[in-house]
């Protein structure tokens, strides 16, 4: 029997409502006829479900990395529910008959064999062929994006000259079409800034809360930032007329979508990494009009810690399936890294990675890889943070003597020197430091490492650091998931 677990299901799954219905089908014995290949690539079953005939749902394992799923149920969801349900047959031991690969099965396969040799084929053409890249259209857009710069400089300009209070009443509407002639000039990262700094002074006019101002001023040093850094990176691409992509930060701050391939290609990929993530989470981005759903990883072999993002729209969030929480290593055949300081973001391809259940060599891999002590990464953090241009949080994983109680109620880190930092919940995030005391196993309050995201409160002008999941020698113990 193919071996099948619950992380495995899991990340199948298009979202958890599946994999719960999947796993009560199994559990009250909806499968009437179960049967499998002698060489166990294929698998199929009969399942009783509210139309009036069975379903006939099945899994092709012919690529282990890529099953393909099939059902004769109306749903549209791949996997549905009854293939997932079928994965829980198998997780659970359950006996299957021996059968034969069906004939339209094997066709299939031949079929999807002969189209993987063409475009296998076209690719090794097209490789040998030199791509031709139309190097006048691409220095045409550079020199829009700094026309663009130029509306964005006398946008944020005149805001500094006035001050933020200026942005109120009938001058939001004005800025906010001023603010739709950014993306005419293929600049989408700064036109995602400027709505951000638009709708912290809308929230600002209507509860008259102080953070709302700072975190608009935020907003603007970090678009003033941006436009100076991004005017002289492309005013020298167009200059040298150089006008391929590189590896700089700034071809995403502007708003570039990379391609695995092209972080491949630029040298940023690594073969078959040792990948687990420590903690997920989702926020909802206004300004961008989407969900982000983040995973935190860990690079098993190195210790560095990276950032998965799936990005749903508003307006598609029903076709895009959401990322979910992952337990177990996964192995993909390569993933490459975001261009970047602090928790650079990683990608791989989801569907070839495997996914193996933790070992108690994993535990350990994650411990080792803990810093010893606070001081070196409030360092760190503080090098990171500064930057205009950097994320509001840098996550890392620290060893600690022991979290204890302050004075207020507050929470305190202690590292094995002695050294203490305040735990407390960045602005924007899920708040995680007061589900520190639910935790019903005492032990984890001493001699662990803590997962957490170093950030500066403007307020009280000190670092701070939110938990997000603590590391023990057996456990990952998530507040975010």
């Amino acid at each position: 029997m193919r071996q099948i677990t619950q992380e495995m299901i899991s990340a199948l799954a298009a979202n958890a409502t599946a994999a719960v219905n999947a796993k009560k089908i199994s559990q009250k014995g909806g499968f009437v006829r179960l049967e499998a290949s002698a060489d166990e690539t294929f698998y199929w079953g009969e399942c009783t479900g509210s139309g009036s005939k069975n379903y006939i749902t099945s899994v092709d394992f012919l690529d282990p990395d890529r099953p393909v799923f099939r059902c004769t149920c109306p749903s549209r969801q791949i996997p549905c529910k009854h293939n997932l349900a079928l994965l829980y047959e198998m997780m659970t031991g359950k006996t299957f008959s021996l059968c034969e690969v069906p004939e339209d099965i094997l066709e299939k396969r031949q079929k999807k064999e002969a189209k993987a040799a063409a475009k296998a084929a076209a690719g090794e053409k097209k490789e040998k062929a030199a791509p031709k890249v139309n190097k006048a259209a691409r220095v045409k857009k550079l020199k829009k994006q700094l026309e663009g710069l130029d509306l964005l400089d006398k946008l944020t300009g005149e805001l500094v000259t006035a001050g933020l209070g200026t942005m109120g009443g009938t001058a939001l509407a004005s800025y906010r079409n001023l603010t739709k002639q950014l993306g005419d000039h293929y600049l989408p990262g700064p036109q995602r800034l400027f709505r951000r700094l638009v709708l912290e002074i809308e929230a600002f006019q209507k509860d008259g809360e102080d953070r709302r101002y700072d975190a608009a001023i935020q907003v603007l040093e970090r678009l003033r930032s941006l436009s100076k850094k991004s005017r002289a990176y492309l005013s020298a691409k167009v200059e040298s007329g150089d006008a391929e992509q590189d590896d700089s930060l700034l071809f995403e701050e502007l708003g570039g979508i990379w391609k695995l391939s092209e972080l491949i290609e630029l040298g940023l990929g690594k073969e078959r990494p040792r990948l687990c993530q420590l903690a997920f989470w989702v926020l909802r981005d206004e300004a961008a009009a989407d969900f982000v759903d983040t995973g935190c990883w860990m690079d098993l072999d190195t210790g560095e810690l990276s950032l998965t993002q799936n990005y749903r729209p508003f307006k598609a969030v029903k076709f895009i399936k959401q990322d979910d929480s992952l337990f177990g290593v996964v192995t993909p055949p390569v993933a490459a890294w975001y261009p970047g300081e602090g928790n650079r973001r990683v990608r791989w391809d989801f569907d070839t990675g495997r996914i193996a259940p933790y070992k108690a060599e994993d535990y350990a891999a994650v411990l080792a890889h803990a810093a010893p002590a606070l001081a070196p990464e409030v360092k760190i953090a503080k090098g990171i943070l500064k930057d205009p241009l950097a994320e509001p949080l840098l996550f890392r994983a620290v060893k600690y003597d022991a979290i204890l109680r302050g004075e207020e109620g507050v929470l305190v880190l202690r590292d094995p020197a002695g050294d203490t930092i305040l735990l407390g919940d960045a602005p924007g995030m899920e708040p995680t430091t007061q589900r520190l005391p639910l935790l019903p196993d005492a032990s984890l309050w001493s001699g662990n490492a803590l997962l957490g995201g170093f950030w500066y409160d403007r307020e009280t002008r000190r670092m701070m650091l939110q938990p997000v999941s603590i590391l023990t020698d057996s456990a990952i113990v998530r507040l975010l998931y």
